[in-house]
This record gives structure tokens, sequence and C-alpha cells, in this order.
């Protein structure tokens, strides 16, 4: 069956869903014949990166700095449709959290931060509806005020400025 590839419809119906537990990233020992509960592996020039429950790396004794929630993007995709990952990065991104994605076959597959997969949830949730979070940081203010004054400054309708009183 084909993947769906209307960005549209992707991003309305992608039901992201929160695996249990915490995930790491970890290089696998070059030459160590694979073993454990690996659920996904990239093989690069340096290395094989395995993707795996913390505890298995723990019990397995791999190294790891980054600790992250899994959550499933529950739309087949078509491994050709475009914009997708451009939209969901995005929207972390401007809701200040990082992401790594994995695509596989049915569906693609984000690892988020850990102490942010309750926010995580929320922005695709909200991106899902089309609404995009933004992360209002210190050094944004005043230009967030200025472009909110200017908004309220101008009518709609004529495009003139208005003082800000009621007509009589």
């Amino acid at each position: 069956m084909a993947g769906e590839s209307d960005l549209t419809t992707l991003l309305g119906s992608m039901h992201p869903v929160l695996r249990d537990g915490d995930y790491v990233y970890a290089l696998w020992p070059h030459g160590k014949a694979l073993e454990g509960d690996i659920e996904a592996a990239v093989r690069e020039a340096e290395g094989l990166t395995v993707v795996l429950r913390r505890e298995e790396a723990g019990r397995l004794g791999l190294s790891y700095d980054f600790v992250a929630a899994w959550i499933t993007l529950q739309i087949h995709s078509a491994l050709d449709a475009v914009g997708l990952t451009a939209a969901v990065s995005s929207a972390l991104t401007a809701a200040g959290i990082s992401c790594n994605v994995l695509a596989g076959f049915h569906h693609d597959h984000l690892l988020v931060p850990s102490a942010e997969r309750g926010r995580a949830m929320e922005v695709l949730k909200l991106l899902g509806q089309g609404v995009v979070v933004r992360t209002e940081r210190q050094d944004d203010r005043e230009s967030v005020l200025a472009l909110t004054a200017a908004a309220f400054s101008t009518s709609p309708v004529t495009g003139l400025p208005v003082d800000g009183s009621r007509p009589k």
C-alpha cells in the first residue's frame, strides 16, 4: 500500500504516539556481534549507531549522552512525501525542542529530549490542528512587542493608523 504524500493530510492525520520508556543513542563496539534489543541502527563510516532503551544500554555496558523519548507519527507517510519532516522539526524548533528523526517504511519516528516529552506531544498535536507554538526568548521580547503594537495600531479595514480610542 502506498503511503500518504499530501502534506496537509499528513499533518492533520499524523496522530503522534509516545512509546513508554527512555531511549538512547550508542555507538556499537567495532567487531562485537550484535545482541540485545536494538530498536534502530544506522551504519556510518565511523561505526554503527544503535538506538535502544536506556536500561538495555546499561545492561550491555554501552555509554550514551542523550536520553530521549520516542514518538511515532501514526500515519503511513510515503517515503517520497515532501515537507513532513521539515514541518515537524520546524514546529519543535520553534518551541525550543531538539529532535532527531528516524524514517521507517511505514512511519516517521522522533526522538526528543526525555524531559520534553510532554511539551513535544502538545506541539505535535497542535501542529496537526494547524497551530505552531513558538517559545518566546527574552531577547525576542522587544521585537514581539513592536510587532504586536504595529498590528494593533493599524486598522485592518482601512490600513490607516488608529489612535486607540473607541469611536463615539
